[in-house]
């Protein structure tokens, strides 16, 4: 239990609500941020300008017939779409689609690569590539164009006060893309199986799915920058949760500890963001936030939207862990986390093959596979292994939600890129370092004609 001070308006139920609302349907949703960036140099675009992000989201706001902006300080930085979803700005200029939840991945991955298509040939009226992928390649942390958000040097500040923990905490922020997807749960028996799967099965599944061996204009060695980027941001709500990997998890225990970590921003009454006092959120629950206010549901919904796990829990699960894949292979992501989620024997099965793999084993596998991907070991044993077992465990699934009439039978060829991968050996990140030395010849524009949309 919580104790809330006599002011607040948040009891401990008020506090699980989030995690309460349960249906029947078992949905699926995909998040992509993708880089704008210059065909002819691959640095990111400015916000401001008559070729900038901002102009091409009033053009996109024209052309999908969206009567839902949104603004900061006057500054246009998304919009909902008229058939679900959302288009927003990530704080570095990458562009963000929310596809609204669907009852298939066939039916979530047509919908995104639909959307994406079309604001990719909007993009291009104006000069600008659109590109996928796990962080922008050609872009120095000086050279970052900040979207005017409000909340940018909050989150400064607060990386900065992590000190060396934090230091890439700007880099995320800025210059790191990722592909995600959300699933539901039906119960908190479903959710606790559901999500004690996927934080397991995060870290093999990473190394699958490398793709950043670029960063400012070269190759660095390693094969996932952005993971590296994830290193470093805060120890204390990034990466893997270790009470996410106990077979005693509950709603509860995530409750309490979430409540244990400081809030970092919250919203202020003329829709800008404001610093939240540097306490744990129960200590808010106990004082206020000093101004004469106390928390209320929306800013413990904001709390949560403030804890970067690579599997975040709030009314859905949201898998944040592997690195974003090119277009062509963007439906992949989706696909093998919803054989894995969805599919009871194939989640208990990986269960079952990662229950042993400790926190610490996770952390070291999570540095050692940003730099070699799938070389390198986990718990003792080549992570490939691991990877290659989730991803038989994921066809299964898939296979076996399509023979259900849960999914259209094309969703198993989703999976071949992975499959290629695992035939040959040779990850996203092994290709294109090859291609950046090979036919590429160190070029920023023939790499983004190469993986542009």
């Amino acid at each position: 239990m919580c104790s809330t001070g006599p002011e607040s308006s948040l009891s401990r139920e008020d506090l699980r609500s989030p995690f309460t609302r349960f249906g029947g349907a078992e949905l699926i949703g995909i998040e992509v941020e993708v880089a704008a960036l210059d065909p002819e140099t691959g640095q990111s675009i400015s916000y401001h300008g008559n070729s900038g992000i901002e102009a091409l989201l009033y053009r996109l706001l024209d052309e999908f017939g969206s009567d839902a902006p949104s603004y900061e300080n006057g500054n246009l930085v998304g919009f909902a779409l008229p058939r679900g979803g959302t288009v927003s700005l990530e704080h570095g200029g990458a562009v963000e689609y929310s596809a609204p939840p669907a009852q298939s991945v066939v039916d979530a991955v047509g919908a995104t690569r639909s959307t994406l298509r079309q604001l990719a040939e909007t993009a291009r009226e104006l000069n600008i590539a659109i590109v996928p992928g796990a962080n922008y390649p050609f872009t120095r942390a000086e050279q970052v164009q900040w979207v005017p958000h409000s909340r940018i040097p909050i989150m400064w500040r607060h990386f900065a006060s992590v000190g060396d923990l934090g230091k890439h905490g700007v880099d995320v922020m800025s210059r790191a893309l990722s592909v995600q997807a959300t699933f539901d749960y039906t119960s908190e028996a479903d959710m606790i199986e559901k999500i004690r799967m996927q934080a397991m099965a995060s870290t093999p599944a990473s190394a699958l799915f490398v793709n950043s061996p670029l960063e400012d204009g070269g190759l660095t060695g390693g094969m996932s920058q952005r993971m590296k980027y994830w290193a470093r941001v805060d120890p204390n709500r990034s990466r893997i949760n270790p009470i996410m990997l106990s077979s005693d998890f509950t709603t509860d225990r995530f409750i309490d500890w979430a409540l244990g970590l400081p809030m970092i921003y919250r919203s202020l009454p003329d829709g800008s963001k404001g610093a939240a006092p540097a306490r744990p959120f129960r200590s808010l629950l106990e004082t206020g936030f000093g101004d004469g206010s106390v928390p209320k549901a929306r800013d413990w919904s904001a709390h949560l939207s403030q804890i970067y796990l690579d599997v975040r829990l709030r009314e859905t699960l949201e898998v944040r862990a592997v690195d974003g894949p090119p277009f062509s292979a963007l439906q992949t992501v989706p696909a093998f986390w919803t054989g894995l989620t969805y599919h009871r024997p194939s989640r208990l099965a990986a269960i079952e093959l990662l229950q042993g793999v400790k926190y610490e084993q996770h952390l070291e596998a999570l540095d050692g596979i940003a730099g070699a991907g799938l070389g390198c070991e986990l718990a003792g044993r080549p992570v490939q292994e691991y990877a290659f077992e989730l991803l038989g465990l994921a066809d299964i699934g898939l296979r076996a939600l399509a023979s259900e009439g849960r999914e259209d039978h094309r969703v198993v060829s989703y999976l071949d890129p992975l499959h290629e991968i695992a035939a040959s050996g040779r990850t996203f990140a092994q290709i294109c370092a090859a291609r950046w030395q090979g036919d590429f010849d160190g070029s920023a524009k023939r790499f983004v004609e190469a993986y542009r949309i």
